[in-house]
């Protein structure tokens, strides 16, 4: 195999002594780790690393791989702009995992300049690729790069991008090393840059155990809401080194684990890979995948059954669903109200439109259907849902009871009530129980944001509560 040597690499810039100062000693045991994966490269001598990372241009329906002929970032975000990296793109290379990506079927853009233009970006090294390779620069620098972001596409999808690069790079006479930038969770302790969840700890020791044990079925088709809840940047670039294994056993070592500051780091290499057909696992990884979507469907309730089937008709066949022809409960058909229909992927939020009051349609079941092809296909915040991302969508369906005024911030609370800020013709909606929303002073201050209300403008706030359908 062309690929010669695999990591999975965290990237705080706090492990850079400059900036992480007094603070390193905290996380001395990633950075020793973090220097033997330096040593380790130096002495396989790569022709080209490439890294796939989080924090560079993520778009929500594609991967992206980087077309300018020189890659060049620094840390300036952070206030060090003198920390450069700079390397020559291995363009024949990048070439290549683009066609073998588009054959594949794999939702896969070109960060070029006429992309870069379009949507107003740089295409620079984000610090997921600064960081890994300000270690091993120091040790090793003489190689071309691929840099790679990792998109809004499922584990499965991402497991079959790191296929298709394999794929690739055994085509070619170099070597190459792999890196799979990304922390673990965010979310280990109120130290960190999110509050505590009681998920990050239970994601980072599943997450670490999968890959001692080799567990690939599992870790790529690990429970998305864990996933998300846990606040984690990594476990897609992960899930794309994996695809890059697929038909080879190796030794993995563990070389580092800690949390020091809140969030998870993990320094993992992957060596000795030798061919096993019994490691080919994409069918299996497939087949579990659509018995765990089979599951999901089977316990949801008629609400979300309805937005479900609705999307999947007008996707698939350009269609709007009759609901009168459903057999359905009675209040679905009897009654009216707002209602909101939220689509999720793995990556978060991927659609959501809504109605208050009475909403706008004769009974609850036609508002479900008007609402849920809007999600799918009208949100400005998201492209049109595409029939490939179908299977791997979660919907919640919530009926709004009626609103009430509010007098004090004390009457609200973000985890019951859902608010409705207003100024003149400017109105925000935000929905209770939000995943990071926490405070009323965020849930207000998002949904200001939303409607384009300056925190110094007047304006009013309404609550409800509503009732969430799964």
């Amino acid at each position: 195999m062309s690929i010669i040597g695999s990591y999975i690499l965290p990237h705080p810039p706090i492990l850079i002594e400059s900036i992480g100062k007094g603070d390193i000693e905290k996380c001395r045991q990633t950075q020793e780790a973090m220097k033997t994966v330096a040593k380790a490269v130096k002495e396989l001598s790569p022709d080209t690393i490439i890294v796939i990372t989080p924090h560079g241009t993520v778009f929500s329906d594609a991967v992206t791989i980087n077309y300018f002929d020189d890659l060049y970032g620094n840390l300036g975000n952070f206030g060090y702009s003198d920390i450069v990296i700079n390397k020559e793109n291995n363009i024949p290379l990048v070439e290549e995992i683009y066609g073998e990506s588009r054959i594949e079927n794999i939702s896969i853009a070109k960060l070029d300049r006429e992309l870069c233009n379009q949507f107003s970006i740089k295409g620079e090294l984000d610090h997921g690729v600064i960081v890994p390779l300000y270690y091993i620069d120091k040790f090793y620098a003489d190689y071309k790069l691929v840099h790679i972001n990792y998109g809004g596409l499922s584990s499965d999808e991402h497991y079959k991008f790191g296929m298709a690069i394999q794929e690739t790079c055994n085509n070619r006479k170099e070597k190459i090393v792999f890196i799979a930038s990304g922390d673990l969770s965010h979310k280990l302790s109120n130290k960190g840059p999110y509050k505590y969840a009681k998920e990050g700890p239970i994601f980072d020791k599943k997450l670490m155990q999968l890959i001692k044990t080799k567990e690939t079925n599992k870790l790529i088709n690990m429970d998305s809401t864990l996933q998300n809840k846990a606040g984690e940047c990594g476990k897609r670039s992960i899930d794309a080194l994996l695809g890059t294994l697929d038909g080879y056993d190796y030794d993995v070592d563990v070389l580092s684990y800690e949390g020091p500051f809140g969030v998870g780091y993990g320094v993992v290499a992957f060596s000795s890979f030798l061919k096993n057909n019994n490691r080919k696992l994409y069918p299996q990884i497939i087949e579990k995948k659509k018995e765990i979507n089979a599951l999901k469907k089977e316990n949801e309730d008629a609400y979300v059954k309805l937005a479900r089937k609705t999307i999947e008709k007008y996707i698939i066949e350009n269609k709007v669903l009759d609901s009168e022809k459903i057999n359905l409960p009675k209040e679905m058909k009897n009654k009216r109200g707002g209602i909101f229909v939220s689509i999720k992927n793995e990556s978060g939020l991927r659609g959501c439109i809504g109605t208050t009051g009475l909403g706008v349609s004769k009974t609850i079941a036609k508002e479900i259907v008007r609402n849920a092809i809007q999600a799918a296909t009208k949100d400005p915040r998201f492209p049109r849902i595409e029939p490939w991302e179908l299977e791997d969508l979660s919907i919640t369906v919530d009926v709004l009871h009626v609103c009430e005024p509010v007098q004090n911030k004390e009457d609200l609370d973000p985890n019951i009530y859902g608010i409705i800020v207003s100024s003149g013709h400017k109105q925000g909606l935000l929905l209770p129980n939000l995943e990071g929303i926490d405070t009323v002073e965020k849930q207000i201050n998002i949904a200001l944001k939303k409607a384009g209300i300056m925190k110094k403008d007047a304006y009013t706030v309404e609550k409800f509560k509503v009732e969430r359908h799964y």
